[in-house]
């Protein structure tokens, strides 16, 4: 097996025809002014050890190391070994409420913000675990399904924001349904649910959701964000800048209040826990050292191939011709008069020097 380890050095190949069109131009303008300051036959009396074709060469010699190294500092690689690794660990579902009550500001910079702030911080510490994200406000969505990708899993956490989501309202109860629904009844792993949410359950019936979690062993964690007291809601418009705060049909500002009631009986009910989110302190750390502890399950395997770098094969020919062009001169040599005779480029010789 073959790839590059670096293949975006690889787009440098499309400056190559820019530098030999920009050569090409050099060289006639260069031929002009000298046709200018003297005749043909004058030219090779005044520079009889000229060699336009060895100029032409010397070119034709750094542009041929430019494509070696680039290609060596794409890093070629061949594989050499293929083998299948087991694949263990437990399955997680963040729930993130990206309902409008979410951009409040009592934890900075919003309770949204801090929250995919924290996803973002255990999915780089993830190894071999599988996570999967929903996002819900009236109705709850699938973000991205289980996965080891966690790079791709860092993209679309970036992509949710209160507009993912259309239906306004904070649906706990059938977003906790989803996730029980999403894992599976396939897959043997242990499983557990973390919700990000203000607590604010606008939707469902929530004991029927937490007893469909229990019948299937998923522990739910619950983190709740905001305060108790209640603040206003910012709204922003189409340009991001806050326009003012959210009211109601009688012209009051709407205040969000964190419910932690219905979070902590989610998480005693489900064997998980529950903890009130903060500005100092990244509460999913401190869920994460708990799901360590859980028995880690095989759920597959994965094909793994060891590869090796082989730029070498590259760098090594570069630099070669990097020296032979630096040692060239443009004078005319008998060696190189020798090699055009015997290529049959005479002639072509004989009328660059002219």
């Amino acid at each position: 097996m073959f790839r590059f380890a670096h293949p975006e050095y690889l787009y440098g190949l499309y400056f190559i025809p820019v530098l030999i069109l920009a050569f090409w131009f050099f060289i006639r303008n260069k031929n002009k002014l000298l046709d200018k300051f003297a005749e043909k036959k004058l030219q090779s009396i005044l520079l009889p050890t000229y060699s336009k074709g060895k100029g032409i060469l010397r070119f034709g010699i750094i542009i041929i190391a430019i494509v070696l190294l680039l290609f060596a500092a794409a890093d070629p690689q061949i594989g050499t070994k293929i083998e299948n690794v087991k694949q263990s660990g437990i399955d997680i579902y963040i729930l993130l409420d990206v309902s409008l009550s979410m951009q409040a500001q009592d934890i900075k910079p919003s309770r949204l913000e801090k929250a995919k702030f924290e996803v973002s911080n255990l999915i780089h510490k993830l190894r071999g675990d599988r996570i999967g994200l929903i996002v819900f406000a009236g109705e709850p969505f699938v973000q991205f399904p289980l996965t080891t990708d966690y790079s791709a899993a860092n993209l679309f956490l970036n992509a949710a924001d209160v507009s993912t989501v259309p239906e306004q309202g904070t649906a706990i109860a059938a977003a906790i349904n989803l996730a029980t629904k999403s894992f599976g009844n396939s897959s043997k792993t242990e499983k557990a649910i973390v919700i990000f949410t203000d607590g604010e359950d606008h939707e469902g019936n929530l004991q029927d959701a937490i007893d469909n979690a229990k019948k299937n062993n998923i522990m739910i964690y619950t983190i709740g964000l905001g305060s108790p007291d209640g603040v206003p809601i910012p709204v922003y418009n189409d340009q991001g800048q806050q326009v003012g705060f959210k009211k109601d049909n009688t012209g009051n500002v709407v205040l969000t209040k964190l419910d932690e009631t219905a979070l902590k009986e989610i998480a005693s009910d489900t064997g998980g826990k529950y903890l009130r989110g903060a500005n100092d302190r990244d509460e999913l750390d401190l869920i994460y050292k708990d799901l360590a502890k859980i028995k880690k399950t095989e759920f597959g395997e994965k094909r793994v191939t060891d590869y090796e770098d082989r730029f070498y094969y590259f760098l090594a020919p570069a630099i070669i011709f990097l020296l032979i062009e630096f040692f060239m001169s443009e004078r005319k040599s008998p060696l190189f008069g020798m090699l055009i005779n015997k290529f049959g480029l005479a002639k072509k010789e004989s009328s660059l020097s002219e």
